[in-house]
This record gives structure tokens, sequence and C-alpha cells, in this order.
């Protein structure tokens, strides 16, 4: 296992993630030998740490220590479900808790193994809430997306909002974060044809899905630049969602969701 002296020097929250994990490894080790149990002791000295500082607050780092107290007169079983408690707390505190219907791996991460990926990419046109772009990671991890190009000016995917609503899948989807000339430049030499997520489009259950392609989705107040949607019409066009409300338009992330669903199970 890495060494507490290693764990110090990670980042802030990979630091508390790894050490959530390490966790997780020796409540499923459990009976602990008396190396694993001096480990499993050491571990509990980084909730002080600078970097459990950094990413908790002050009484959540007051629970943990309240944990790591009752660590001592564990054993057995018992040992190892408090292990697990401080694991998922952690993680929650992180907001990257796993579902219990989640697919995961031994170390408890999402098992991206498991996922069905399809030559499909994303674009996402300066998307400015992390609530959003989380949304839309989940969504793309769940219907074949295979990479996510993020353009310069859309909200931080290590926000804790976008966190916290991805539910891991920031880690199970690639991405790249781009300036928009550099994916201009990127797009005019591919082959793979585009459309656009935009009003005034074709119909959704009208569109011509491409097995391969691009998509781009843009920002709800002012949509896709004209730039990439110049792009987008010299291609495939612009798709858009029929509703029958008063809303002149959906949330993002929940048109991004219906839009992969149709593409997915074209």
């Amino acid at each position: 296992m890495i060494t507490i002296a290693k764990l110090r020097t990670l980042k802030d929250r990979t630091c508390v993630r790894k050490t959530a994990l390490l966790f997780h490894q020796l409540a499923s080790a459990i009976p602990l030998d008396n190396q694993q149990r001096a480990y499993l002791a050491s571990l509990t000295t980084l909730f002080g740490s600078a970097q459990f500082t950094q990413v908790l607050a002050e009484a959540e780092q007051q629970h943990l220590l309240l944990l790591a107290n009752r660590l001592e007169s564990k054993e057995g079983k018992d040992l190892a479900i408090l292990c697990d408690d401080i694991h998922y707390y952690l993680l929650g505190v992180l907001g990257s808790d796993p579902s219990d219907w989640d697919l995961v791996d031994q170390s408890g991460n999402l098992d991206a193994s498991r996922r069905r990926v399809l030559a499909h990419s994303l674009v996402l046109d300066r998307l400015r809430s992390p609530h959003n772009i989380g949304s839309i990671f989940r969504s793309a991890d769940s219907f074949g997306v295979k990479k996510i190009y993020l353009v310069e000016g859309c909200a931080d995917v290590n926000h804790p909002r976008c966190l916290r609503t991805s539910r891991g899948c920031t880690e199970t989807v690639e991405h790249e974060v781009i300036a928009e000339d550099e994916l201009l430049v990127l797009l005019r030499g591919s082959s793979l044809p585009l459309f656009a997520l935009e009003t005034g489009g074709k119909s959704i259950d009208l569109f011509p899905f491409p097995e391969e392609g691009i998509a781009v989705i843009g920002g709800e107040e002012l949509g896709v630049s004209p730039s990439l949607l110049e792009l987008c019409e010299a291609s495939l066009g612009r798709l858009s969602i029929e509703m029958g409300g008063t809303k002149g338009s959906l949330n993002v992330a929940v048109a991004a969701g219906i839009m992969l669903h149709s593409w997915y199970t074209t």
C-alpha cells in the first residue's frame, strides 16, 4: 500500500479520495495482521492534515475523528463495517460516492470497463453551470459517449457541484478542456459528421443520427457559438426537441440527456 508519507504529498482531493479507497481495501482484508492494523491507525493521522483541512469542513473533520476513535475498540466484522463507513463518508464529502446499484471495481471506483462506448463525442460550448456539466457527464456515461470536449469557459469539471452531480462519471468518460480556436482546427480536419443541439432544427424523431459523429451543445442563454454552429450547418445541421409547454427551452442537461438517449438507441 502507498506510504503515509507519499499520501501527504498528494493534492488535496486526491489525498482524501486515495485515503477513502485505502479504508475500503482494509475493510476487505479483515482480519488484519499487526502490520495492517498499524497502517490503519496511521491512516487516521491524515484526518488532521493540510489536505483534509482544505477539503473538509470543521464539522466533517470532527466526525471523522470520532469514527477514528472507535476503530481502536472494533474487531472482525464490526471493524470492517466501520472502515467502510469511513470510506463512503469521505467519498460523500467529495461528492463521488457510488450508489448501491452502481457497477464498481474492487477498489470501489465506478468500473469503466462495464461501459458500452460508441463512436459518439460531445462538445460542450461554454456551459457555465457545474451542476449541468456534472449531469451531462452522468448521461454521457450511460449512453455510450466516448469523449467530451469542454470549450474553455465551461465550468470546472473539478468543481464540487460538478463532481457531486456527476457521481464519479468525470472519471469514467474521457474529456479534454480545449480552446475554441484549437477545437475548430481539430473539427475542420476531421471527417466525422457534426450536428448541434439547437432550436430551429430538424425534429429529434426525424434526425439522421450518424453511427459516428460529434454533437455540439451550447449554453441555455446564448447557445452554440457562431463558428461552431457554422461547421455543424455545413455537416448534419441542427437537431431540436419538440416541446409543448410554456418555456422556450429545456434545461441544457435535460435536453442533452434526451438527445443522447435517442442517439444511443438509434
